[in-house]
C-alpha cells in the first residue's frame, strides 16, 4: 500500500537524478500518469469496478487534452463478455484514440491494457490492493504520453492508441477491438503492444514477435543502437511453453487474426501479480528510458514500413 503524496515526492526526487537525452517524451508527466494509475485510490483497476471507471475517465481526459480523434463515441468501445470465475456477464470499455498519418493509408495500432486484478486477501502487512504498477500502469502511462507526442508530431502511418480493458480476464478488450475494428484488418501494418515495461535488474527490455516477422529486426536494432537499455529479442519460439509470449498479452488477439505484432515487455519478477507491484518498486530511470526506446522503435518502424 503506497499513498500518492509520498509517491509524488518520490518520483520528483528520482527524476532529479537523471535525464533522457532525447526529450521526445515528457518524462515527469509520464511518471505522474503511472503514479496515479497505480495508486491505492484506483484499487487495482479491476474490470467492472468503480475504480476501473476512474482509470478510464483519466485516460479519456488525457486523450481529450491531446486532441486525439476517435472512431468511437467519446473514445469508448464497449463490449460484453462472460466471466467464468465470477459466473456473470461483465461490461468492459476500451479507450481508443486516433491520429491520422501524413502519407500511408496503413495503421499502426499501439496497445496497452489499463485493467489489473483489483483487491484480494490482506497480506502479512495488511495490504490487499494489487496496484499493478508494472502490470500495466507502466504500459498505459507510456501509451498516453505517446499519444500526446504523435498528436503534435504525426507519423507517416495513421496511429491508433488503444488502452484496453479486460486483459486480465482473457484479453477481452483486444478480442473486442479486432472483432469490431473500424477499418479492414488488412489496413493494420503492425500492432505494437506494451505490457510490463518499467523494471528489470539487468537493464533488459524484450521485444517478442520477430520470429514471425524478421523484417522488423533491422529497424529495431537501429533504433536501439544508442540506448542505455538492452533491447533483446526472443520469447516467441513455438513449442517453448511459458517462455513463448506470443499469446501472453493483448497482441495475442492480433496474432490470431494474422496481424503482424511486436510485444515490448520485461521478464516476470517477484512482484508480478502481487500486492507489492507498486510504484515504489519500479525503476524510474529504466522506465523512462524504456519508454523512449519504444518510441524510437515506433518512429523507425514508421519510416521503414512507409518504404513498402
Amino acid at each position: 500500500m503506497y499513498q500518492r503524496p509520498k509517491l509524488l515526492l518520490f518520483f520528483i526526487i528520482c527524476l532529479a537524478h537523471f535525464s533522457v537525452s532525447a526529450q521526445s517524451l515528457r518524462e515527469k508527466t509520464l511518471i505522474k500518469h503511472m503514479v496515479y494509475l497505480s495508486s491505492d485510490e484506483l484499487k487495482g483497476r479491476k474490470t467492472g469496478t468503480p475504480e476501473n471507471l476512474k482509470a478510464r475517465e483519466y485516460i479519456v481526459s488525457e486523450f481529450e487534452k491531446s486532441g486525439l480523434n476517435s472512431q468511437y463515441p467519446d473514445y469508448l468501445q464497449e463490449f460484453q463478455f462472460y466471466n467464468r470465475r465470477e459466473g456473470k456477464t461483465l461490461t468492459g470499455k476500451n479507450v481508443v484514440g486516433f491520429v491520422a498519418g501524413t502519407e500511408s493509408k496503413k495503421i499502426i495500432v499501439i496497445t496497452a491494457h489499463y485493467d489489473h486484478v483489483g483487491v484480494g486477501k490482506k497480506n502479512a502487512e495488511g495490504d490487499s490492493i494489487y496496484n499493478g504498477a508494472d502490470d500495466n500502469a507502466s504500459g498505459t502511462a507510456t501509451l498516453i504520453e505517446m499519444a500526446d507526442y504523435f498528436a503534435k508530431n504525426p507519423a507517416k502511418h495513421s496511429l491508433m492508441f488503444a488502452a484496453l480493458d479486460g486483459e486480465e480476464m482473457g484479453l477481452q478488450g483486444a478480442k473486442a477491438l479486432v472483432e469490431d475494428f473500424p477499418f479492414d484488418l488488412e489496413a493494420i501494418a503492425l500492432n505494437v503492444n506494451m505490457d510490463m515495461i518499467s523494471r528489470n535488474e539487468k537493464g533488459e527490455l524484450y521485444v517478442s514477435g520477430t520470429h514471425y516477422h524478421p523484417q522488423f529486426k533491422p529497424a529495431l536494432e537501429s533504433a536501439a543502437a544508442d540506448s542505455d537499455i538492452q533491447l533483446k529479442f526472443g520469447h516467441d519460439i513455438p513449442g517453448t511453453g511459458a517462455d513463448d509470449w506470443t499469446k501472453s498479452s493483448d497482441h495475442g488477439a492480433f496474432f490470431e487474426k494474422k496481424v503482424p505484432h511486436l510485444y515490448f515487455g520485461v521478464e516476470d519478477h517477484q512482484d508480478y501479480h502481487q500486492v507489492s507491484d507498486e510504484f515504489k518498486n519500479i525503476n524510474p530511470e529504466f522506465y523512462v528510458k524504456a519508454s523512449q526506446l519504444i518510441l524510437n522503435c515506433i518512429l523507425a518502424l514508421d519510416e521503414d514500413l512507409a518504404k513498402e
